[in-house]
């Protein structure tokens, strides 16, 4: 299987097939694709599988993608401004953020992923709920905005603003705490939490988090008022 990711900010990937390769995305994932692709459509691992991947942001039905000739080809577009990036997911397992996935081959397993500790959970930016992807094959995510990957040795933390997290090796300690000192409460403009990583392991940052940039056009945005 070869991939081209293109696009620029508006990034999208082609996949190419050979005769009997496959791929899978949540249902509507898919942009366009050759003619001798064939689509089925299932939950993939059972209903209770498709149940928690349905609470980590993505479809409960997923669509496989097979090639029936040699060279075909299919394209998966971004629903976001930002980036792709691509897992190796043998080297893994690997978390990410809610609605990261984009597609994967087969034997790649998306799954729920419940963060430990009810902090992480409640102010983590993403909620208790996140995914998991296990199994060998290649994985595509979706990252919000610009990518930064950092390697963290072991016991190296790194602080993060809530929602900027967007991918990290399942090895990597993920924690929230507290911002200290009322005035940087009040007045940081950073909110309450931060989210904080510690190596050995890859984490993937994202400058531009979708729900980040939802509350800054809020104000921006037309309301009707009431007669």
């Amino acid at each position: 299987m070869n991939y081209e990711i293109f696009g620029g900010n508006l990034p999208a990937v082609t996949v190419t097939l050979e005769n009997g390769e496959a791929i899978y995305t949540q249902s509507g994932g898919m942009t366009w694709m050759s003619a001798d692709i064939q689509m089925d459509t299932n939950m993939k691992g059972g209903l209770f599988k498709g149940l928690g991947r349905m609470l980590s942001g993505d479809s409960l039905f997923m669509a496989t993608y097979s090639a029936t000739a040699s060279g075909q080809s299919i394209t998966f577009a971004s629903t976001f401004p930002g980036n792709i990036i691509v897992l190796d997911v043998a080297k893994g397992p690997y978390v990410c953020q809610k609605s990261g996935f984009l597609c994967a081959q087969p034997d790649v397993e998306l799954k729920m992923y419940v963060t430990k500790g009810i902090k992480s959970g409640l102010f983590g930016g993403e909620g208790f709920i996140l995914q998991e992807l296990s199994g060998t094959g290649l994985a595509f995510l979706e990252i919000d905005g610009s990518v930064k990957e950092i390697d963290l040795a072991p016991g190296e933390k790194l602080k993060v603003d809530t929602g900027n997290v967007a991918a990290f090796e399942q090895r990597v300690k993920y924690s929230v705490e507290m911002v200290k000192g009322f005035k940087n409460i009040l007045f940081g403009g950073e909110g309450l939490f931060l989210t904080t990583v510690e190596g050995p392991g890859k984490v993937w940052l994202q400058t531009m988090p979708a729900q980040t940039l939802a509350s800054k056009l809020v104000p921006f945005m037309p309301f009707k008022q009431d007669d």
